[in-house]
C-alpha cells in the first residue's frame, strides 16, 4: 500500500490574506489546549496563540496546535519578541503564520521575514526532521516552505507609525497589525484607544498598508469598534479572546444568581 504524505501547504490563510478576504479571528490567551480546542470548533477563520502577553512557550503551544489539527481555524502565533532563535523554535514546532510584535522599522520587518525563510532568502536554521515537516515525511518541504510563510508585523509605537509606509513596502511582509493598547500608551492616552490622536495614528497605518496593497488587522473585542475597523478597511480582525469570553461569561452567570438583598 502506498500513501501520500500529508503536507501543511499550500498555506490557505496566507492566500486569503493576500486576496483581501475578510478574516475574523479570536485570541487564545489561556495557554490551555482544551480551551483552544473549543475555540477551534467555533468556526473562526484564524486563532492567535499568544506567547507575548500569555504564559505560553513552545512546550505549551504544541499541544494547542495538536488540539487545532482538525479545526478549520488557521493557527497564528505571536512570539514574545522579534528574535530569530525564538522564531526558529516556533517554526520547528509547526507554526507557519506569525504575528511579530513591536516592529518599528523596515529593517526590523526584514529581520522578521528573514527569520522565517531558509537560505539564501533568509537565515532560518535547517533541521531535517521536526514537527514542521511531519518529522521528515513531507519530501518537498524545504523547496516550498519559504513561499508558504505568513509574516504579519504589529505596529504599536510612535516610531512604528512613522515608519509604517517603509514597513509595508518590505517584501515578505504579508500585512500590518495595529496594536491599539500600546499605541495609545505611546501617544500618552493609555487605556483610551478611541482618543482622536490614537485613531489618527491608526488611520496612518491603514493608509500606508493600502498604498502598498497590504491588508490591515487589529484586535477589537468591543463589537462596535470591530465593525468600525472593518468598515474602514481592516480585513483580518480579532473580535475577542478566550480570556475575555470566559471572564465576562462567568461574571454574568454569577450575577444572575446574586442575592439582591445582600
Amino acid at each position: 500500500m502506498t500513501t501520500t504524505p500529508y503536507s501543511p501547504f499550500p498555506n490557505s490563510f496566507r492566500a486569503s490574506l493576500r486576496q483581501g478576504k475578510r478574516l475574523i479571528g479570536c485570541w487564545c490567551s489561556l495557554a490551555n489546549p482544551i480551551t483552544t480546542e473549543v475555540l477551534g470548533l467555533a468556526g473562526f477563520d484564524w486563532l492567535l496563540l499568544d506567547a507575548e502577553h500569555s504564559p505560553n512557550d513552545v512546550g505549551s503551544l504544541i499541544p494547542q496546535l495538536m488540539a487545532l489539527k482538525d479545526s478549520a481555524s488557521a493557527p497564528v502565533v505571536r512570539p514574545p519578541f522579534n528574535e530569530p532563535v525564538v522564531i526558529k523554535r516556533l517554526l520547528d514546532a509547526g507554526f507557519h503564520n506569525f504575528l511579530i510584535p513591536f516592529v518599528e522599522s523596515a529593517q526590523e520587518a526584514r529581520d522578521a521575514v528573514a527569520a522565517t525563510r531558509y537560505p539564501p532568502q533568509g537565515i532560518r536554521g535547517v533541521s531535517v526532521a521536526q514537527r514542521n515537516n511531519r518529522y521528515g515525511t513531507v519530501p518537498d518541504y524545504f523547496r516550498i516552505a519559504n513561499d508558504n510563510m505568513t509574516v504579519l508585523v504589529q505596529i504599536e509605537s510612535v516610531a512604528g507609525v512613522a515608519a509604517a509606509a517603509q514597513i509595508a513596502a518590505v517584501d515578505g511582509v504579508d500585512g500590518l497589525f495595529v496594536g491599539p493598547s500600546d499605541l495609545a500608551a505611546g501617544l500618552g492616552h493609555i487605556g483610551n484607544a478611541n482618543h482622536p490622536d490614537v485613531q489618527a495614528a491608526m488611520e496612518q497605518i491603514f493608509t500606508a498598508a493600502k498604498a502598498h496593497g497590504k491588508p490591515v488587522g487589529i484586535l477589537a473585542p468591543v463589537e462596535a469598534d470591530a465593525r468600525r475597523y472593518l468598515a474602514q478597511g481592516a480585513s483580518f480582525v480579532a473580535v475577542g479572546s478566550d480570556l475575555g469570553v470566559f471572564r465576562s461569561g462567568t461574571q454574568a452567570l454569577a450575577d444572575r444568581y446574586r442575592d439582591p438583598t445582600q
